[in-house]
């Protein structure tokens, strides 16, 4: 599923006015009707139902009024409130106003003294609808609206946002110091990239995307290059396996990681890469490591190699890496890897020399942040997953700068290095170099555990060494690490899942996947 910025967004409506021949009028006729459907269904249970709704002058209060409308007729008691003057409502909002007045439902004007009857409208409803501010809004909520907004909040009842929560940059989801505290949002044609990234999705509660009747093709425009990621789409990225195929076919992946007081982060990255169904993985460790991680991994073939004076995996070890690289078809590079300045060197040597798929996490990253400019010397197709530090050390950026605009800067780094850049935390975001970027909706807090990075590095090379592509495994890894990470959350609560837990929740994850797509059960029959 696409998602637009609201300039996008303007420019699709645009298109669908002046170009197909839509009235803007019908657009907001379907917007309201979606808005008070939700209404209606969440108040299916209340006996005589009472909802107040705030509009602006603008727009979104205009689909603020087809609301009211709309729940009018299902016989809902309505309170209309306008935030503003009467006489300075135009166009196609205009319109809808005085369909209701002609309905016998006035908008009341609201200004700071009428606060108090706000307060008592409220506590009298069940609900509450936002319409004050649309996908324009930017900056700060000004005035006495910002007391509107915070008394809205703290009616203690659900609330229900037109598009987006009022206070909300639809761009970038920063949010007003006065910001509406939806318990719903329904957003029209697309979602918003605000809605979507933090600290505005915060705000969003229960997003529902509704279609008013803008052309498919204006939705689907290979143009707009964000994208949610949706088991629909990402599920058929998962290979399909031949009844004949044997471990061979299913791709060898090599991972190097760990060090003395790391090994459990070479351990989780080895495993995950045979949990989602690579055929055979060796785990490449210091040869102080290797009698620990031979008797913990069963599965796993491992190799010692040759180690620094402080145990960590020495320069000595670049012909050994070689001659097994030269057999695999993806790697995986730095998990718990050490910042030694000969291991560094190891890493960049081989991000410079190798032409196998990579993926780059924690320490392997922290060896390239030494010398960035080697990312683009490099034949391999590389992802790198760093977390907001890994990629301020990467940019030079601090690690607030990269906090506060997570998708661009991940873009630019993409673009820059020409890599593909997996950007971690709530809201993951995957960017191509191509400009193409999308954003993961799976994953929880309780994912906020040491080692969860590990088991996504795992879970990415495992994918790729079955022959998907670096943005298709990424992308398809990370939804699925985070869907793992909801399976575990699902059941042993938040606050106790460990990184050991999401790996182990791998299996389900894809298995949900494969079997929501329609994979063939094979059996025997006789006649």
């Amino acid at each position: 599923m696409k998602v637009v910025t609201a300039e996008e967004m303007r420019e699709i409506d645009r298109s669908a006015i002046e170009v197909v021949g839509i009235p803007g009028v019908v657009l907001m006729e379907n917007a309201g009707r979606a808005v008070a459907d939700t209404v209606k269904k969440l108040l299916e249970d209340v006996v005589g139902p009472r909802v107040c709704i705030f509009a602006g002058k603008g727009n979104n209060g205009g689909d603020g009024f087809v609301v009211a409308r709309h729940l009018a007729n299902s016989q809902v008691r309505v309170k209309m409130f306008l935030l503003g003057n009467a006489d300075q409502v135009q166009g196609d909002a205009r319109i809808n106003m005085d369909i209701l007045a002609c309905m016998g439902i006035e908008a009341e004007e609201l200004y700071a003294d009428g606060l108090p009857t706000a307060r008592v409208a409220m506590s009298m409803s069940d609900l509450v609808v936002d319409a004050v501010f649309g996908t324009g809004f930017k900056g700060e909520v000004e005035g006495y609206i910002s007391h509107v907004i915070d008394t809205i909040n703290e009616s203690g009842r659900p609330i229900v946002a037109v598009d987006v929560p009022s206070g909300l940059d639809s761009t970038t989801g920063r949010v007003s110091s006065s910001c509406i505290n939806a318990t719903h949002t329904v957003t029209f044609g697309l979602p918003k990239v605000g809605l979507l990234l933090y600290p505005g999705a915060g705000y969003v509660g229960e997003l529902t995307v509704a279609d008013i009747g803008l052309p498919r093709s204006f939705l689907v425009d290979e143009g707009l290059k964000l994208n949610l990621s949706v088991a629909d789409n990402v599920r058929h990225w998962i290979p399909v396996r031949d009844e004949d195929s044997h471990k061979g076919v299913f791709g060898k992946a090599f991972v190097i990681a760990g060090s003395p007081n790391m090994a459990g982060a070479a351990a989780l990255t080895s495993t995950a890469v045979l949990k989602v169904g690579a055929g055979l993985v060796t785990l490449g460790v210091p040869l102080g490591l290797h009698g620990v991680m031979n008797s913990k991994l069963t599965e796993v073939m491992t190799r010692g190699l040759p180690e620094t004076e402080s145990g960590s995996i020495s320069l000595q070890a670049q012909p050994l890496i070689d001659g097994i690289t030269r057999g695999a078809a993806a790697l995986a590079i730095g998990p718990g890897l050490s910042t030694h300045s000969e291991t560094a060197q190891l890493v960049r040597n081989m991000v410079m020399t190798t032409s196998v798929p990579i993926v780059l996490d924690a320490d392997g990253i922290n060896a390239i942040a030494q010398d960035p400019g080697t990312l683009k010397t490099t034949k391999a197709p590389i992802v790198l997953t760093p977390h907001p530090g890994e990629m301020a050390r990467l940019t030079g950026l601090s690690i607030q700068e990269v906090k506060r605009d997570r998708l661009n800067v991940a873009r630019r780094a993409a673009s820059h290095w020409g890599k593909i850049m997996v950007l971690k935390g709530a809201r993951t975001i995957i960017a191509d170099p191509s400009g193409i970027a999308y954003v993961n909706p799976t994953g929880n807090p309780g994912m906020a555990t040491a080692g969860s990075g590990d088991v996504l590095t795992g879970v990415i090379a495992g994918l790729l060494a079955q022959g998907i592509g670096s943005l298709e495994s990424a992308v398809l890894g990370v939804y699925m690490h985070g869907l793992a990470g909801d399976i575990a959350a699902a059941r042993l609560g938040e606050m106790s899942v460990t990184a050991t837990d999401i790996l182990e929740s791998v299996p389900e994850a894809l298995h949900r996947l494969t079997v929501e797509r329609g994979e063939r059960h094979v059996g025997w029959s006789s006649r």
